[in-house]
Formats: structure tokens, sequence, C-alpha cells
């Protein structure tokens, strides 16, 4: 059987379809450990302090008839507060658990911690299948639901990792970031790979939901040819946006302001995209835990971009999606 290669573009064949020509949009939240991103990633120094927002988060998400994708990965899996809080909305369908993988938390640990073993699709076959299980099967324990979407922490895909999801169970893949290269940190890159929902095996049993990120301005046709020169210029890419000739806009709260956003819905929805994906990283419900939110205030942000962003796609005919949505429309 092909299971596919996420690391490889697809073919145009491959593209996915949906059954009705209402644009949909995913809300996944990147639920993680508590950590200084601005250190070496460690097994032991993190924690998930953060643990109590989720209620409110999740509380807010019902009030806008939205259903968050929690994907989880092995700290928060092992956290009894977390399954105290999601438990309930996930058997009343209010929210879904998917699984992510930290490799460095995450046992068994046999590899060294460091940049390039982050990166999950690094560690070789038996390991990586190791660990997803262990996360597979703690988070259906511990939330009773097997979960059917993955993202791979870092984004950090491999060559086997099509053939793990496959064989595991999981039904839909969110890994994929379309214009941006981790390569030059052992990752992959997602430069070739395009944004519209694809099919990664050819028995379209895994299904691929890549982040929205989107080009927006007058050299946006040739953003992947400019966009990734100014490397060694980043001031260039700020000037470019002000100009409003080429930004880089990814669908996510965390550094994007509403109106990049807006920008950023616009273009992928002109272009035609059926699916738009958000995501952000749960310690950023906690003032102090990420660099995107730092206090009271840049928290209470976070919520009116969400609050703005959702009337706003509300407004241009965007529908809540799910897990159980998707798995309902698309045509196989």
């Amino acid at each position: 059987m092909a299971t596919g290669n996420l690391l490889e573009p697809p073919t145009a064949s491959a593209r996915a379809r949906f059954a009705d020509d209402t644009p949909r949009f995913l809300l996944t939240v990147d639920t993680e450990e508590d950590f200084d991103w601005n250190q070496p990633l460690s097994r032991d120094s993190h924690g998930i302090e953060h643990v109590p927002r989720l209620a409110k988060f999740q509380e807010f998400c019902e009030n806008e008839g939205v259903v968050p994708i929690y994907l989880v990965d092995w700290p928060i899996a092992n956290s009894d507060y977390a399954a105290q809080i999601l438990t309930g909305p996930v058997a009343a369908g209010k929210a879904e658990i998917g699984v992510q993988l930290h490799p460095w938390v995450n046992p068994p640990f046999e590899e060294e911690v460091n940049q390039f073993n982050s990166f999950s699709g690094n560690l070789h076959r038996r390991l990586e299948r190791g660990k997803f299980t262990q996360l597979r099967d703690m988070i259906e324990k511990r939330f009773g639901t097997a979960p059917l979407i993955y993202r791979a922490g870092r984004y950090g895909v491999g060559q086997n990792t099509a053939e793990i999801l496959v064989n595991q169970g999981i039904a839909i893949d969110t890994s994929v970031r379309p214009l941006f290269d981790y390569s030059s940190a052992g990752g992959p890159d997602y430069r070739g790979h395009p944004l519209h929902p694809y099919w990664v095996n050819d028995e379209h049993t895994l299904l691929e939901l890549p982040l929205t990120t989107s080009y927006w301005g007058m050299l946006r046709r040739q953003g992947n040819l400019i966009y990734p020169r100014l490397w060694r210029a980043p001031s260039m890419r700020g000037v470019l946006a002000k100009l409003g000739l080429l930004e880089r806009v990814p669908l996510t709260p965390e550094g994007v302001s509403v109106e990049e956003a807006i920008r950023g819905i616009d273009i992928a929805l002109d272009d035609g995209l059926p699916m738009l994906v958000f995501s952000f990283h749960s310690p950023s419900l906690r003032p102090g835990s990420t660099p995107y939110v730092r206090d009271d205030q840049d928290l209470d942000a976070l919520y009116d971009w969400w609050r703005r962003i959702f009337a706003y796609l509300a407004q241009r005919g965007v529908k809540a999606s799910s897990v159980k949505d998707v798995m309902a429309s698309v045509q196989r």
C-alpha cells in the first residue's frame, strides 16, 4: 500500500474536493507545555501552568459557535487538569482532540536532545513510531476518544510519518506549513507545497490540511522567489510590507495583527481555498509564557483578535468547521 510522503508536494490530481462550495475554517490549538523559547530545548525545563486557562478559552469558543481542535502533546496528555477541562466538551462535540508530537518530552527517550532531533520526522522510523504510539494511546485513554488529526511539533514530518499515521488510524495531517522553510535548522522545506487540501496517499485515507499562509502585496505572485532571499536582511521584509509590496501572512494571532490577518483571509478566499486553517500555541493563554502575550493587555488583545476574526469570517460566509465536519464533507 502506497502511504505517500508528506515531504513531497502532491500532484495536481491529489487535490481534495468538498461536497459543497461553502468555504470552511478550522481553529487548531498547539496544546503544549510551557518552556522558554529563547533557551535550548530540554526534557525537564518546562511546566503546564497555563492549563487552567484552557477552561476560559473553551467557554469563549463555545459562545462563538466554534469547535477548537486541541492538538495535545505528552505533558498535556498527562495532565489531570487538562483532562478534567476538555473531556466534557470533547464528549459533547464542542471540542476535538488531536495529536502533537514534541519528541524531546515524549518517551521513549533514546535520542539526544538537539535541534535536528526536535523534528520528529528526522528520528529513526522505529523511534518516531514508538513516540507517536505512546502519545496516541495516552490521549485516547485520558480524553476518551481516538484522535483522528495530527500535527508534528515544529512542523517536523519525515519520510516515514505518513505511513505511521495511516497505520495508527490518523485520517488528517495538518503539519505542512506552505511558504515556510525550516531546512536551515534540519527541518522540512514547505515552499513548494500548496495551500489547498490534498490527499497524501492514493487510497485517500490520509488528508492533508495545510496551515494557511498567504503572500499579500503587489509582488505576491513573486513571493516564493523574493521572500526567502531576504533572510539576511529581515528589516527589508518589514519595508516591503509597509510599502504594500510583499508580506507573508500566516493565520495566527501570534505576531499578526487583525488587519494583516484579514488581508490574508481575503487573499486565500480570492484564490479559491476551500479550507482556512488557523493556529496558535496554548501557552499564549497565560501572560509571560510566550513572546506574543506578555501581560493581561496582550491577553485581552488575543481574545479580541479571535472575536474580530470570527466576525469577519461570518461576514465572508466562511463556516466554522471541525474534524467531524471535514470527514463528512470531503469527497473521496
